[in-house]
């Protein structure tokens, strides 16, 4: 019963922006981090970035090769996971992926145990 599913994906020029979004179904995430990755075919899964969540508020998670350009953050009360990307480049070009966070760190894709499908993102030259 529990669903990630992720949408906003699609072809644009470099430097243009897009705003991917994942929506949470069966269960409420907000008390566990979730993130973003992404992979493209005969290569890892990398990490993208990464939001959780507690009392005092939210701490989000970048690598530097990403870090300024993407942007993660999210609403608890749609129980909704946003990754805002500007600045793309053809090498961004993947499919990306929501996941939630079960243990162990957030920058490592088995620490996650639930995964969406994921969405194409492709940035053209």
């Amino acid at each position: 019963q529990v669903q990630l599913v992720e949408s906003g994906g699609g072809l644009v020029q470099a430097g243009g922006s897009l705003r991917l979004s994942c929506a949470a179904s069966g269960r409420t995430f907000s008390g566990d981090p979730m993130g973003w990755f992404r992979q493209v075919p005969g290569k890892e899964r990398e990490f993208v970035a990464a939001i959780s969540w507690n009392l005092s508020g939210s701490s989000t998670y970048y690598v530097d090769a990403m870090k300024g350009r993407f942007t993660v953050y999210r609403d608890n009360t749609e129980n909704m996971v946003y990754l805002q990307m500007t600045g793309l480049k053809p090498e961004d070009t993947c499919v990306y992926y929501c996941a939630a966070h079960y243990r162990g760190s957030v920058y490592q894709p088995t620490s996650y145990n639930y995964w969406g499908r994921g969405t194409q993102v492709t940035v053209s030259s």
